[in-house]
């Protein structure tokens, strides 16, 4: 009699902690395509900012992009956002590479950048915004 009371018990408790994994990557996810639209919002700024700064505020400007870059190339991705986030991690990558070299000199100059691949590959990157948008959030 004790048997058939807790096999169905053993059942409820299995498919509550199964539900509970599932809100847990549901919430992982909104959480990644939050950080990830941020992220790419504060590229577009960058991007609108960085014609205006010269000399020092630019540079400060690069090396707090490269702050954020850094920071989500770290991000770990649900397994939802798995494939979006490896592109947007390559794409980050080569972004910071070229933030590496405008910086090299010391000084960076608008016509420095703007010759750079920086916007090139921020475009890239702001252009896999409906991916995310699309995860199926």
């Amino acid at each position: 009699m004790k048997r058939l009371v807790v096999i169905p018990i053993l059942a409820v408790c299995i498919i509550l902690l199964s539900g509970c994994s599932f809100l847990e990557e549901t919430n992982d996810s909104i959480n990644y395509v939050s950080e990830a639209t941020d992220y790419i919002n504060n590229l577009s700024s960058f991007v609108e900012e960085s014609t205006s700064l010269e000399g020092e505020e630019l540079a400060n400007r690069v090396q707090t992009l490269q702050t954020t870059i850094e920071d989500f190339i770290r991000l770990e991705a649900p397994g939802l956002a798995e494939d979006i986030h490896q592109e947007l991690k390559n794409k980050s990558e080569t972004l910071l590479t070229a933030t590496n070299e405008l910086l090299k000199n010391g000084e960076v100059a608008i016509e420095q950048l703007q010759d750079s691949h920086v916007y090139q590959t921020i475009e890239n990157i702001t252009g896999l915004m409906n991916q995310i948008e699309n995860l199926g959030l």
